[in-house]
């Protein structure tokens, strides 16, 4: 998959560096961009054609996030994220997933449940048609739906960054969408969870389905803690 050029992001409106900023994020975690590898200033102008100082500050944000190391007199290098890394973050994404459906049983409101449901019946709409991208975009929108639904802005904001981390690092052109049918009915469990608000039986389905995600994804053989609230 190649991106389209940074001059069409910017005229559909987002900064230089932002632009600049999400596509190293995705190459570094798709893995294009390798632990280790060196950045250079100068390579990475010529590449999307730009300026050094939207580079900087997109080379600035990636060592907020931990994804690259600025070493000084040595330059720019990926970090990334380990295997240990990525397994440690399905199962933090467990813990607030489980806090954002417990919130969101106590706060949803109606609007809200209807745009759930709608998400989870387009999933299954597109499972069936064995459209299983646009499947997979209903997957992501309606987990997002709960985080709004759980009425706290950083829950929704650590979740959006977390669910962004899991499904970028697993991301492949040649997906492999053999438990799209066991996914879905997770949806529909925590789906029946919430309209019947019983937090229990959620919260069980909850952590079931991200423990298998985490396995799908092929971190299972690492050792997680489930943690009771």
């Amino acid at each position: 998959m190649y991106y389209k050029s940074v001059q069409d992001d910017i005229a559909a409106g987002l900064p230089l560096a932002i632009n600049i900023f999400i596509k190293l994020r995705e190459d570094i975690l798709r893995g294009k961009l390798k632990n280790g590898e060196k950045l250079t200033e100068q390579r990475i102008c010529n590449e999307y054609n730009v300026s050094r100082t939207p580079v900087r500050e997109a080379f600035r944000l990636l060592e907020q996030e931990g994804l690259i190391t600025m070493i000084p007199n040595r330059g720019a290098f990926v970090t990334g994220f380990s295997e240990q890394d990525v397994a440690d973050m399905y199962d933090m994404r467990k813990v607030y997933e489980v806090l954002a459906f417990e919130w969101a049983v106590e706060r949803i409101t109606p609007e809200e449940m209807a745009d759930i449901k709608n998400s989870y019946e387009l999933m299954e709409f597109y499972t069936h048609k064995k459209e299983y991208a646009k499947s997979a975009e209903q997957n992501i929108h309606f987990h997002e739906l709960i985080y709004k639904a759980s009425h706290n802005r950083l829950l929704t904001q650590v979740l959006t960054s977390y669910q962004y981390y899991t499904k970028q690092i697993q991301y492949s052109d040649d997906a492999n969408y053999d438990h799209m049918n066991d996914v879905l009915e997770e949806h529909y469990e925590i789906l029946q969870s919430l309209e019947n608000k019983d937090i229990k039986r959620g919260i069980a389905i909850v952590k079931k389905h991200l423990e298998g995600s985490k396995i799908r994804a092929g971190y299972g053989g690492f050792e997680s803690k489930d943690y009771d609230f």
